[in-house]
């Protein structure tokens, strides 16, 4: 188990790519698998058994494509960030509308949320969750940046901007200490909290 901050990622085997269609459909398997094992059981609890069985395959092929269980953990958790990064961007310095987005990304994909208050339990309790994602911080400070050049957004620091309207936007989700919502939820649950969302926000970052 991972305890101190200063610990970074690493790789114990070799890994290897698959060469083949049902190679690359095992080592999606597997990804999908261990998706749900650590989002839900944390890289310390996962259990490589569970996820071998769930995606139909065995421990050789598994170490043989990932390496070990800490590397599958990082496969995971960096492609995560980077999907994220991706699916919702800041666009044209919008805050509250990306808060919103934001928030019905973690409805519909909670384990991006999972596994990165288990990175923050297990690996860094204080600081970035990994040195590896200063790219994606860095994306979304300089929309930040552009946004506060061209006066739509607040002055200040733009880590600490992103920093709190992430926060806003996780109010609901799967780790809310007060309350986590689902998508199975009423329509007219989500629509009253995009709005108080996106008009906090709005009122927050303000020029």
């Amino acid at each position: 188990m991972w305890g101190m901050a200063d610990h970074a990622p690493r790789t114990t085997r070799a890994t290897a790519e698959p060469s083949t269609a049902r190679g690359v459909a095992t080592r999606q398997r597997i990804l999908d698998a261990a998706t749900l094992e650590f989002a839900e059981h944390g890289l310390a609890g996962a259990r490589i058994e569970r996820i071998t069985a769930a995606a139909r395959t065995n421990k050789a092929q598994l170490y043989a494509y990932f390496g070990d269980k800490s590397a599958l953990f990082d496969t995971i958790f960096f492609a995560s960030l980077e999907r994220i990064t991706e699916a919702v961007p800041i666009e044209d310095g919008d805050l509250a509308d990306w808060a919103v987005r934001l928030y019905d990304e973690y409805l519909e994909n909670p384990e991006l949320i999972r596994l990165a208050t288990w990175v923050r339990l297990e690996r860094r309790p204080t600081g970035h969750l990994a040195e590896e994602t200063a790219p994606f911080d860095r994306i979304k400070a300089d929309a930040i940046t552009e946004a506060q050049a061209a006066g739509r957004i607040r002055a200040g620091d733009p880590d600490d901007l992103k920093t709190l309207v992430i926060g806003m936007s996780m109010s609901w989700s799967p780790v809310s200490n007060v309350y986590a919502a689902t998508r199975d939820e009423p329509e007219s649950d989500h629509r009253r909290r995009r709005e108080l969302l996106r008009d906090a926000v709005s009122r927050v970052t303000a020029p």
